[in-house]
């Protein structure tokens, strides 16, 4: 593989020995290419990797956030589902747990961010999924409130982005073309003022839209 085929990838953990052992692991692969993020390396994708969401990883969340990352993996020890969606919404766009995050796991996760694509634990978006449908059917219904601001497709591709589907799976699921799921992804992002797919799916979720 060319070195310009390569995903330019720059690391940051709240432990050396965590630091260390990812970058091992991603050095292993020829799809990757481990970079110091500075201007004359500069990276597409940061990887954040800590023990947990405390204020150590927040601080390194909010310096890759001012150094100009949109495209940000987290790899955590323990994650739960306030701190998930606190982390998308200030740029994370794919997550993992350390348990789960072999090299090919990171390599996939950080293909999915260069792309624009992202990812959440399953058992994580099942119960984020399932918490905002209680909330509509206890809370909003029942007091006729509806909840507004995107279309029914816009929704229907929101929904399928979070659940991991890749924008030609849209496409084909739901009869667009590549490009009309583009656009209307787009659409959403600009007229809501998000960063990416991650970023609408986790306001969307906030919201009740989906």
């Amino acid at each position: 593989m060319f070195e310009s085929d390569r995903t330019p990838v720059v690391v940051r953990a709240t432990d050396p020995i965590l630091h260390n052992g990812v970058c091992m692991a991603l050095r292993s692969r020829d799809d990757v290419r481990v970079v110091d993020g500075g201007p004359a390396e500069p990276a597409v994708v940061a990887l954040l990797v800590a023990d947990r969401l405390d204020e150590t990883m927040s601080r390194l969340l909010s310096a890759l956030r001012h150094q100009g990352f949109t495209r940000i993996v987290l790899v955590a020890g323990e994650v739960d589902d306030n701190e998930i969606l606190g982390a998308v919404e200030h740029g994370v766009c794919a997550v993992a747990r350390r348990a789960d995050a072999g090299p090919d796991v990171l390599v996939r996760l950080v293909k999915a961010a260069a792309a624009g694509e992202g990812a959440l634990p399953p058992d994580l978006l099942g119960r984020l999924l399932n918490r905002v449908s209680r909330l509509q059917r206890q809370v909003l219904e029942p007091r006729g409130i509806n909840t507004g601001g995107m279309s029914n497709r816009e929704t229907e591709v929101l929904r399928l982005v979070a659940s991991g589907f890749s924008t030609q799976e849209i496409a084909d699921e739901l009869c667009y073309s590549q490009r009309t799921v583009k656009s209307i992804l787009h659409d959403v992002t600009n007229r809501f003022q998000l960063r990416n797919r991650s970023h609408a799916v986790a306001y969307a979720l906030r919201e009740g839209l989906i």
